[in-house]
C-alpha cells in the first residue's frame, strides 16, 4: 500500500511495520489496516515491547514503552520513526550533523 504525501523512509518503515506485525499477529499484510490501533488487532504490552526491540535491533532507534500509546496505529509509529531518522540526522535544530 502507497500512502501519498509520504517520504521514502516513511515508506520503508510503514511496510516493515505491516511486515512484522502480520507475524507477531498471524495474519496477511493484507488483512492489516494501517490506521487501526494495535490494541485493537490484539497487540499487548509484551508484543509491543519485542516489536520496539526488533526497531532497535533492526534500525538503531531506542523507544520508550510509551510510543506505542502515542503512536498506535502502523501510520502514525511509521511517521515518528521516520521523523525520529531525521531528526537524529539533523538535530533538534533541523541543522546538518
Amino acid at each position: 500500500m502507497v500512502v501519498s504525501g509520504t517520504s521514502p523512509q516513511e515508506r520503508e518503515f510503514r511496510s516493515w511495520l505491516l511486515e512484522r506485525l502480520g507475524q507477531y499477529l498471524r495474519r496477511s499484510v493484507e488483512e492489516i489496516d494501517t490506521g487501526v490501533p494495535f490494541a485493537e488487532y490484539g497487540l499487548d504490552s509484551v508484543a509491543a515491547l519485542s516489536l520496539f526491540g526488533d526497531i532497535e535491533d533492526d534500525f538503531g532507534l531506542y523507544l520508550e514503552p510509551t510510543v506505542a500509546w502515542d503512536y498506535p496505529t502502523v501510520d502514525s509509529l511509521a511517521r515518528h520513526l521516520a521523523a525520529e531518522c531525521v531528526r537524529r540526522v539533523t538535530g533538534p535544530l533541523g541543522e546538518e550533523r
